[in-house]
């Protein structure tokens, strides 16, 4: 199975759908003209293998970087040019630790 995105007219992700493998090479005409869901669909990667990341509502289509970008997550957390993900200013400790904006800084849960 195919993986598409409908992004608006600011490369927002609006909803993502799947389109069978035999429709897979034709998924934007597919989509948009025989099942009549305009717009415009971007395949993604349910294993992030092209476009970065798996698409999710609300990640933003980077047509530069050809990458679906996720939400920033804070305000601190800097977006990793290689990957298109966020990263935290300071390296999270363990898997056990949560990120608290007011203090920059991971806390155990």
């Amino acid at each position: 199975m195919a993986h598409f995105a409908r992004i608006n007219e600011d490369n927002i992700v609006q909803e993502v759908l799947v389109v069978s493998n035999e429709q897979e090479h034709r998924g934007q005409e597919f989509l948009a003209n025989d099942l009549g869901l305009g717009g415009t669909w971007i395949q993604t990667s349910y294993n992030s293998n092209f476009r970065k990341n798996y698409a999710g509502i609300g990640f933003y289509y980077d047509e530069t970087k050809d990458a679906f970008i996720p939400l920033q997550p804070f305000p601190s957390w800097v977006l990793n040019k290689n990957t298109c993900r966020w990263e935290a200013p300071i390296p999270q400790p363990t898997l056990n630790h949560v990120w608290i904006e007011e203090l920059l800084d991971w806390q155990v849960e």
